[in-house]
């Protein structure tokens, strides 16, 4: 005898291994947050958003492979860029030092590096995601990028998550400028990071009714656990900087889930809120 009574758990119609709570408005597929299309009423399976006479279908072998440059142009534009910097600097002092006086944060009053008194321009907010303090540091980096930034890019698009990310090395540095009284420098796109996790963990909280959804976000939780903790271990870490970009992250996808979720142009709103959001910091940062 079976027991008619178990429920079954929904999951993906094209990754059967997602358990989600989505389905489509039109046609009533269950579908996870990589399949969802934003539409003017809620959301949309792929086949069902597709424009009438250019359907085609998309297999999830096609979305399921290892994130590359033709899924996520930002975020391999934004490593190799980042990489560069980092290894000419590697290989030459002079280059190191030229990149650390034109992109690293510069912190209230000011500093002398080489000779040369630099002064915390608002600029440098969004430039010392360029620039890193060793292989560790950008390794470190550049993974956490590669791990969470594609399937967000894929998600909200590349300018929405281009955006997403200078907004979120901007409130970092924002909040590392305003509130350290100990001048100096700082450098790494660990604020910017720190906005995607929180992207991340906004979405995760709105999904926790489901087991996928809260497993995604005890883990962030216990990855941002670790890195709060991280700081009483090595007093160099700038978590001023993580805890801006980190509120920065939130703040937009928040700002995305209200303004931008069911609208036929989403991807250029989320776009707007970024930038808006980016727009802010510098603003701010001038008035420091």
């Amino acid at each position: 005898m079976t027991d008619q009574t178990e429920q079954t758990v929904p999951t993906c119609y094209r990754h059967p291994d997602r358990i989600t709570g989505l389905s489509c408005t039109t046609c009533g597929k269950s579908i996870c947050a990589e399949c969802s299309h934003d539409a003017s009423v809620g959301q949309k399976c792929p086949e069902c958003a597709a424009p009438e006479g250019r359907a085609r279908v998309v297999h999830a072998r096609q979305t399921m492979g290892r994130p590359s440059f033709q899924t996520a142009p930002v975020s391999f534009t934004i490593i190799a860029i980042t990489a560069a910097v980092f290894v000419a600097g590697y290989l030459s002092p002079d280059i190191e030092l030229l990149a650390l006086k034109l992109f690293a944060l510069v912190r209230p009053p000011g500093v002398i590096l080489g000779g040369e008194i630099l002064e915390p321009q608002a600029y440098r907010i969004f430039t010392v995601a360029l620039v890193h303090g060793g292989l560790m540091h950008i390794g470190f980096n550049m993974y956490a990028l590669y791990l969470f930034g594609p399937r967000l890019e894929q998600q909200v698009g590349g300018p929405a998550f281009g955006s997403l990310y200078l907004a979120s090395a901007g409130g970092g540095g924002l909040l590392s400028m305003a509130f350290t009284t100990a001048g100096g420098i700082s450098v790494g796109a660990s604020g910017a990071i720190f906005g995607l996790f929180g992207a991340w963990i906004f979405v995760a909280w709105k999904m926790r009714g489901t087991p996928g959804g809260r497993a995604m976000f005890n883990q962030l939780l216990a990855l941002m656990a670790i890195n709060a903790v991280l700081p009483l271990l090595v007093p160099s870490i700038d978590w001023l900087g993580h805890l801006g970009g980190l509120a920065a992250g939130v703040l937009i996808a928040w700002l995305w889930s209200f303004l931008a979720v069911g609208r036929t142009n989403a991807r250029t709103i989320r776009t707007a809120i970024a930038l808006a959001v980016a727009i802010a910091a510098v603003l701010l940062a001038l008035g420091i």
